[in-house]
């Protein structure tokens, strides 16, 4: 058998590379050609399931396919984790992620999955801001009134929060870490019972999310001490961070889109181009806007590094708290 010259195999090697780039072009560029499911870890009718189906209708009307909210609540999210896992990595099933991906890699002892190992992140959609809220007769109307009350009356304020392991249960643990507070969590199965019990003054105070919180706020059913993030957010200017009194304080609840590791990367590519496109669409910011949130948009990179930085953050807040 007569072997192909080197000049000829080099040219066979580029026409072979070739094919494969543009077999690799026209699959992302197919995609998709059935409808796309998105796990979404809560119920219907909350801000990360209305978050996921704006995401999903632009997803829809640019790509030509529907894509289909499936909810998956429980077990702290990692029920939908686990169900995204375990589907093929094809691009046609697909995670909206938030902050409990962060959380649970350090608050559970055993998971059957491991976020960095066996989840590929897609973007990051938006940043929600908490507020630090309490029962208008509570006597504190300023954080350093608050902290002064606290601490003289230790382990006789009550925090409540949707949950164990909730973004309002870690905030309040990392504002009590850092201010050397003594206060008494009483978790609740969700947002609205806990709003409605510090409302009603059964229990004193919140950190509440503004997506299910800010209307309360702004009727004065609520009082607004501080926001969680590092600097104070359009839909309450006038209340300041949490950091002017405790520097390096920043919480916020994220959403982003993941699927299975492996999926192909011109699939992800598209995706995180797609999804870029619509946080810098003024419509849908301003629905983004209209849940508390802001658009967090980003190269999968960026996500990346960010994810690794909130796991490292929450790791040592649940490590303290567990001491």
């Amino acid at each position: 058998m007569k072997l192909p010259h080197r000049r000829q195999f080099l040219h066979l090697a580029a026409g072979a590379a070739a094919l494969s780039a543009g077999a690799t072009i026209a699959r992302a560029q197919a995609y998709p050609t059935r409808p796309v499911r998105i796990l979404v870890n809560s119920a219907p009718g909350g801000a990360p399931d209305i978050l996921a189906r704006l995401m999903a209708q632009w997803l829809s009307e640019r790509l030509g396919q529907p894509f289909v909210i499936d909810n998956r609540p429980g077990a702290g999210g990692n029920i939908a984790v686990e169900a995204v896992v375990k589907a093929p990595a094809d691009g046609y099933t697909l995670l909206l992620v938030g902050i409990q991906g962060a959380i649970n890699a350090t608050l559970y002892e055993k998971l059957n999955y491991d976020f960095t190992r066996d989840i590929e992140l897609v973007a990051s959609i938006s940043r929600e801001t908490l507020a630090l809220e309490v029962t208008p007769s509570f006597p504190a109307r300023t954080v350093p009134e608050f902290i002064a009350y606290a601490k003289a009356n230790p382990g006789k304020l009550t925090m409540a929060t949707p949950g164990i392991g909730s973004t309002p249960h870690l905030a309040g643990e990392l504002f009590k870490m850092m201010a050397g507070l003594d206060m008494v969590h009483v978790p609740y199965r969700a947002s609205a019972p806990a709003l409605i019990d510090v409302i009603g003054g059964q229990v004193q105070m919140i950190f509440g999310p503004l997506s299910s919180s800010l209307e309360y706020v702004r009727a004065g059913k609520l009082r607004a001490l501080a926001v969680s993030t590092a600097s104070r957010s359009g839909a309450l200017p006038d209340i300041p961070p949490l950091a002017d009194f405790l520097p390096g304080y920043d919480v916020s609840g994220w959403f982003g889109i993941a699927a299975p590791k492996n999926t192909p990367a011109e699939i992800v590519e598209r995706l995180n181009k797609e999804i870029n496109a619509g946080l810098a669409d003024p419509k849908l910011k301003a629905r983004v806007a209209d849940l508390g949130a802001t658009v967090f948009a980003g190269s999968r990179a960026d996500f990346r590094k960010f994810l690794a930085d909130e796991t490292e953050k929450w790791a040592k807040v649940i490590k303290f708290k567990a001491e």
